[in-house]
């Protein structure tokens, strides 16, 4: 599994071109656009300016982006020679389109997850940045907290121990209800897998990052609740609400996850666990200040700490212990070292679009064997 951005180094020219700054651009303006352009600004670049759907949204989102102008469509965004790195937040199906369009730009790029709503695409996006050496990223940013990244470290060094078991869940009710839509819901704009391809990738990512193993067989199962959404007697629904999957990987791991959109109470409950002959490692994302480690004499919590973290989990730890950290701090980092890569520096960690093409192959993999309900294998 790639964790730095070797395939993707950029040129002299990228680097000659950030001594003027994170230039960045912003398509899209929705919830994810806030993120990023907070996350660009925190990282001291500029948000030189956003492309919406229409001309009047990027101008009505430029106060909230905190950006410098409204650009007419994406082609002027493109063309424009004070941008050098795109993110692309927009719905799913305009992921590849935008980026491979930004690409041959010459732009940088920073593209929301999904990569693309298919393997095939997702492979030529990454091949597409490798060739023309841009720095092209994906927020996996559930890496850049600083015990997910101690969790990392004490795998690494041999703590753990022999690593056996892996499980544990991604729920969040933000569907839970069948009034409740979004654009995600529709096949045509999100893609053909909905909960495993928004917040499951999210858990495989973190799995495979903190074990540096991969799933390389898998068994899934899906479940539409809400056959129908939206107002009135709503429209068919045929994205999942739900996914579960067990999972072998190539060291010799076996595991199970659970994912779901309509688990009522869970806002954005991650949580991953993995077993060893040694210790047990717990992380539950609503409580990212503590790393459970279990013991066969003791068990306890670590506590978020700059002064006693590894040097790995430190560098991310912005704030003394005490002072939490949180999903913003994790984003501004991970467009911290998107920065450096950019400026030539290969950050520990960063997730490119290589590892956006992982997801795809995975997803890929949970939607065949749902249908075909049997074991497959999982793509490279």
């Amino acid at each position: 599994m790639s964790h730095t951005t070797e395939s993707n180094a950029p040129s002299n020219r990228g680097a000659d071109r950030l001594n003027n700054g994170y230039r960045a651009a912003v398509i899209g303006t929705g919830f994810m656009g806030r993120v990023h352009a907070r996350a660009i600004r925190v990282a001291g670049g500029r948000v030189v300016g956003v492309a919406a759907s229409t001309p009047e949204k990027a101008r009505d989102a430029l106060g909230p982006l905190g950006a410098e102008r409204a650009f007419t469509d994406t082609a002027e965004l493109m063309a424009s020679d004070d941008v050098d790195v795109i993110h692309v937040c927009t719905p799913n199906h305009l992921h590849a389109p935008l980026s491979l369009a930004a690409i041959a730009a010459g732009k940088h790029v920073v593209c929301e997850k999904p990569l693309s709503t298919d393997a095939a695409t997702a492979a030529r996006m990454a091949e597409a940045a490798a060739g023309a050496h841009r720095v092209a990223t994906v927020p996996f940013v559930y890496r850049f907290h600083p015990m997910v990244r101690e969790a990392r470290e004490q795998v690494r060094s041999g703590a753990v121990g022999r690593l056996a078991l892996a499980h544990g869940s991604y729920l969040q009710d933000w569907l839970l209800r069948p009034g409740d839509d979004n654009w995600r819901v529709d096949a045509d704009l999100g893609g053909a897998t909905r909960a495993f391809g928004d917040i499951g990738s999210h858990w495989c990512d973190l799995l495979e990052f903190v074990t540096g193993d991969r799933i390389t067989r898998l068994s899934a199962q899906t479940s539409t609740v809400n056959g129908s959404r939206g107002t009135g007697a709503g429209r068919p629904v045929d994205t999942e609400d739900l996914a579960t999957l067990q999972f072998a990987t190539r060291g010799g791991l076996i595991g199970a996850s659970v994912i779901s959109q309509v688990s009522a109470g869970r806002k954005n409950r991650l949580l991953l666990e993995i077993s060893g002959s040694e210790m047990t490692l717990s992380f539950d994302q609503e409580q990212p200040e503590l790393l459970w480690q279990g013991g066969r004499e003791r068990s306890g919590l670590l506590v978020r700490d700059p002064e006693t973290l590894s040097p790995a989990a430190g560098r991310l730890a912005r704030v003394p212990a005490g002072h939490a950290q949180g999903y913003q701090d994790c984003f501004d980092a991970f467009i911290a070292d998107t920065r450096d890569a950019i400026a030539g520096a290969a950050p520990d960690g960063l997730p490119t679009f290589t590892d956006g093409l992982r997801a795809a192959h995975l997803a890929e993999a949970v939607l065949t064997s749902a249908r075909e309900q049997a074991w497959v294998e999982v793509g490279e």
